[in-house]
């Protein structure tokens, strides 16, 4: 069967017969009233390099496949790096669709009835040198969300490899429960922690690994764990040296200089301790924090979260792998997404196969 190009490098079959038959073997195209089918440039590029399909220009003269995938991408920035996640969906058996102007595909499950089967995924295809765009991918991840579709990402190497992470909004929780001191213990600010002394207090806060890390007699805690204690009103903070009291402001402005993601750190930590979770440092996994639905000493962490601001921006290789890392000790890997207003948004990843 042959087809002719149009300027755009989409394709129109005008032979009835042949345009049934196309549109038939896989939902390729859109069927007019006057029985023509019109191709879109990654169906019509697909058919031409599956050898289904012949193409001519107006003349009449056979186009070769390099030349219409040429045209295709001349007529639409992006889409080589498209084309290859369409490609692979077709050839794993899905039903795709590219709606215009194209910013992800549209795909049924396998065995889906165009018009009638709603689409499973929207695949959004990125290359691998594209920044890595938080806000964008929030933005995504809530128009799909609101259509009822699981977002997809084709991600592709420089070597034309194709990874795909499952991308979805998530609220984490657990179900710890503890009661709070009843009167606030005394912090005492050592460089890059606080430590605690008072057996009572070392006792209740470090019980199950639930805050700090218990050396000795005395319980060690985190900047930003000290920083949650204070905001609760059960840790006053003095410094280990002079022996004198340390403003809560001031230790913030410490704490920041010590750590650039201060701000983002807390916040995700904040919110994750409200959800009911035990927060603990993520150093070991690559990540800011692993967080537990329960007493550690009753339960494998779940997740690692990394805390970063809304418009952050970075390469697909630091996403990647943390994924990976994530995935190779069975956890979730969550990206928490902290807001001017410091309001923590997460995203979870997941490497998968269509």
């Amino acid at each position: 069967m042959s087809a002719v190009v149009r300027p755009d490098a989409t394709v129109r079959l005008d032979d009835p017969a042949e345009a049934t038959s196309t549109y038939a073997r896989g939902y390729f195209g859109t069927l007019g009233a006057d029985g023509t089918l019109t191709l879109d440039r990654y169906e019509a590029v697909y058919l031409l390099e599956m050898q289904r399909l012949e193409v001519v220009n107006g003349r009449g003269r056979a186009v070769p496949w390099p030349a219409l995938f040429r045209a295709s991408a001349r007529a639409e920035p992006g889409f080589g790096v498209r084309y290859l996640v369409y490609r692979d969906l077709r050839q794993r058996g899905y039903v795709v669709r590219a709606p215009a102007p194209v910013t992800a595909f549209a795909v049924l499950p396998r065995g889906g009835t165009l018009h009638k089967t709603p689409a499973r995924f929207w695949v959004d295809a990125v290359s691998e040198r594209t920044p890595f765009d938080l806000r964008r991918l929030f933005e995504v991840a809530d128009r799909t969300i609101g259509s009822k579709k699981s977002l997809l990402l084709g991600v592709v190497d420089e070597e034309s490899d194709l990874t795909y992470y499952r991308v979805r909004r998530t609220s984490p929780s657990g179900t710890l429960s503890r009661s709070r001191l009843s009167t606030p213990t005394t912090g005492w600010v050592s460089e890059d922690r606080v430590l605690i002394f008072d057996p009572t207090a070392v006792e209740s806060l470090g019980r199950g690994l639930a805050f700090g890390s218990r050396v000795g007699s005395r319980l060690e805690l985190s900047l930003i764990e000290a920083a949650y204690l204070v905001e609760t009103g059960e840790l006053e903070l003095k410094d280990a040296r002079s022996g004198r009291g340390v403003p809560f402001d001031v230790f913030q402005r410490r704490a920041a200089r010590i750590d650039r993601r201060y701000r983002e750190r807390l916040a995700a930590y904040r919110h994750l301790r409200e959800r009911r979770l035990v927060v603990k440092t993520g150093f070991k996994y690559g990540a800011h924090f692993r967080a537990y639905p329960r007493n550690p000493e009753e339960a494998h962490a779940r997740y690692l979260v990394h805390a970063v601001p809304l418009d952050h921006v970075t390469t697909w290789a630091e996403i990647a792998a943390g994924v990976r890392v994530a995935q190779g000790v069975r956890k979730e890997f969550l990206l928490a997404g902290v807001s001017a207003d410091g309001v923590p948004r997460f995203l979870a990843l997941e490497r998968v196969r269509p």
